[in-house]
């Protein structure tokens, strides 16, 4: 039987749609519905039944399924054991990443391991959403915030602090802060993630003090730590957007160093409140089980690492 076919049956199978099926398999519609038809012809069943609307997997075709799929994983496994044995850079790497990271940083890197690389292809997938390793086919995802789930393997990337800042045409026209206090009379650009806005911003001050009706502080030895509620006229569920916003003036906000570096080089914005610091956030590269564990893996972890310290040096 062609893989090609047992591969677009699965993806069929998923999406209920052959029309979208073909075309993440750069196949034509009509090629597709041959491809299923000849598979059928093969197997002497019907795996789906057929109307003007909609598309429906048979009780046959459901019982299919599950082999092709585990036979098709099969393959793909022993490929990357292959791949591993030479210590061969090759095969497939699905990869997910948040908006902005993905978008403005991960990008650029990506087209570097294309062209060191000739035989592997990327697959990658960008979007604030957590990826769904299964639904969603993800080999790996590269992710701010610790994995919740202890069973995947997570490899930590890079520790990174957060930075307040915006730029110099709104600091020019609104002025700077000087306390976190202060953020109270600016505009701040607030970013969602599901049903959390995150509007309340932690600090750290290097004398265990903190003052103001705004703050609540957590009692510690050597450092204070408190949250400051922010508001402003700008919201939205994609990091990237927040992003254009403080670079374009319209706002001050908080974000991953790594994020914001280029533009903090550049001068496009600016730090504020320097004297104060904001908890770090790691960033994790994670899969879920060993065998995404490829010498084409380790190569992008390594990568990532390198490159996110020459990025915050």
């Amino acid at each position: 039987m062609n893989i090609q076919d047992l591969t677009l049956f699965v993806r069929t199978a998923q999406t209920c749609n052959i029309t979208a099926s073909a075309l993440q398999l750069d196949m034509s519609p009509a090629a597709a519905s041959a491809a299923l038809k000849r598979l059928e012809k093969q197997l002497g069943v019907q795996l789906f039944i057929r109307s003007t609307r909609k598309l429906r997997i048979t009780a046959e075709g459901e019982r299919y399924l599950v082999h092709c799929t585990d036979a098709l994983a099969a393959l793909e496994k022993g490929k990357a054991s292959l791949n591993e044995m030479q210590g061969k850079i090759a095969g497939e790497i699905r990869l997910s990443a948040s908006s902005d990271l993905g978008r403005n940083i991960v990008l650029p890197w990506l087209d570097e391991v294309m062209d060191a690389y000739p035989e592997l292809s990327i697959q990658f997938n960008v979007g604030d959403n957590l990826a769904d390793f299964y639904h969603d086919k993800i080999d790996m995802a590269l992710r701010y915030g610790e994995p919740e789930d202890s069973s995947l393997v997570a490899f930590l990337i890079a520790k990174i602090d957060r930075v307040v800042c915006a730029s110099p045409a709104y600091l020019a026209q609104y002025g700077e802060p000087h306390h976190p206090n202060d953020l109270s009379q600016h505009n701040c650009l607030l970013y969602r993630f599901g049903e959390r806005v995150y509007d309340t911003w932690p600090f750290i001050d290097s004398t265990g003090i903190s003052t103001g009706k705004n703050t609540v502080k957590n009692s510690g030895k050597s450092s204070g730590k408190y949250k400051v509620k922010v508001s402003g006229n700008r919201l939205s569920n994609d990091a990237d957007v927040v992003h254009r916003w403080v670079v374009a003036g319209k706002g001050i906000t908080m974000k991953s160093r790594l994020d914001m570096a280029a533009d903090l080089r550049s001068g496009h914005v600016v730090e504020l409140l320097s004297d104060f610091n904001s908890p770090p956030i790691n960033l994790w590269l994670i899969c879920p089980n060993r065998t995404q564990v490829t010498p084409a893996m380790l190569m992008l972890r390594d990568l990532l690492r390198s490159k996110c310290e020459a990025e915050l040096s």
